[in-house]
């Protein structure tokens, strides 16, 4: 196939533009614009973001679910919230816990040091006390006499 316009001459070509360009007015060429289409979630986002959604008559239907919600978000926070104090005090307890129990320990080691027999023997003797060096003597009963005391 032979292309049809190789034939005309370019002097012709140039007439016949310049005859189109005079007859018609110059028009702005633009794309034909699309319908917006946009997405279910793209258009509440858009309302929600906009603000337009408060205007809306359906809006008002769905106030006690927004507050319901609100007073659920609320009641999330209070609730972080209760749980940070909680764990503060388990820890401020535990700490405690840790100071009692070597608070004990130490009392324990300075009663088990003060209550042997030489640190006792040393702490009398001002008093005037002293450790026996005899052995005490075992004093023996017979049973008969015993039984004679308790009638």
């Amino acid at each position: 196939m032979a292309n049809k316009f190789r034939n005309i001459p370019k002097e012709e070509e140039l007439e016949e533009l310049e005859e189109l360009v005079e007859q018609e007015e110059p028009q702005v060429i633009s794309k034909p614009s699309k319908p917006g289409k946009k997405g279910v979630l793209a258009k509440g986002l858009s309302k929600v973001f906009g603000g337009s959604f408060l205007s809306d008559d359906r809006a008002v239907q769905h106030i006690p679910f927004i507050l319901f919600l609100g007073l659920i978000a609320i009641l999330y926070i209070a609730n972080g919230y209760y749980a940070d104090d909680k764990i503060r005090e388990v820890n401020k307890v535990s700490n405690q816990i840790k100071e009692l129990h070597t608070e004990f320990i130490s009392s324990k080691s300075d009663l088990m040091f003060v209550s042997k027999q030489s640190e006792v023997a040393k702490a009398v003797a001002p008093l005037g006390l002293k450790e026996p060096v005899v052995a005490p003597m075992k004093i023996e009963m017979d049973s008969i006499k015993k039984e004679g005391r308790k009638k």
